[in-house]
């Protein structure tokens, strides 16, 4: 076996415990291969000289009093316990606060998407019924009147054309925050839960 897959195989034993304690093992471990190599032998031999990782793994484990571990299968103490309910009003208060503001940011922030789609279809309906304008008051008699709708109306097309470039790309980006703010806080739920 190689020096790096014996602290790879250590390194995932020692994974409960605490990431200073870990390093330091993996380090102590580390340095006893390599001078086993500098007197003589090769990196196969020095290794299995040492022992099987996962009964080494094992038995530091064994040796880190059960408080310093740290990972999924860990318990709360009862001060901590304590301290989660007493302080509950106030963590879940904290809580609901920054879940409100969060849901009313996204929101406002769909409210403002709206808004530039609105924009939009005013700018197509001012462009259409100007064009139906023109087409009266030109009939009518009027040309100038006429004239200045149509000009109104080309106006009014060239700027909904900009707004539904700009209103599709408003709405994508919004689409893609909303959606990484949401995963972002499931993933953050089922970390605190899988802890």
């Amino acid at each position: 076996m190689t020096k790096e897959k014996f602290l790879a195989i250590l390194r995932k034993g020692l994974s409960p415990l605490p990431k200073k304690e870990r390093d330091e093992r993996l380090t102590f471990y580390s340095e006893m291969i390599d001078d086993r190599m500098e007197e003589g032998l090769s990196e196969e031999e020095a290794v299995a000289g040492i022992g099987n990782p996962e009964e080494i793994a094992k038995q530091i484990a064994g040796e880190i009093p059960s408080g310093e571990k740290v990972g999924r299968g860990r318990k709360f103490r009862a001060w901590e316990i304590v301290l989660l309910v007493l302080g509950s009003p106030l963590w879940i208060a904290l809580l609901a606060a920054v879940f409100a503001v969060v849901l009313a940011l996204l929101v406002v922030l769909w409210a403002v998407i709206v808004c530039f789609w609105a924009v939009f279809a005013s700018l197509a309906a001012c462009a259409f019924g100007g064009l139906a304008a023109g087409v009266v008051f030109s009939l009518v008699g009027s040309p100038i009147v006429g004239l200045a709708m149509f000009g109104a109306a080309m106006v009014c097309a060239g700027l909904a054309v900009f707004a539904f470039f700009g209103c599709n790309a408003a709405t994508k980006g919004a689409a893609f925050l909303s959606k990484w703010t949401v995963l972002g806080i499931i993933r953050f739920f089922r970390r605190k839960g899988a802890a």
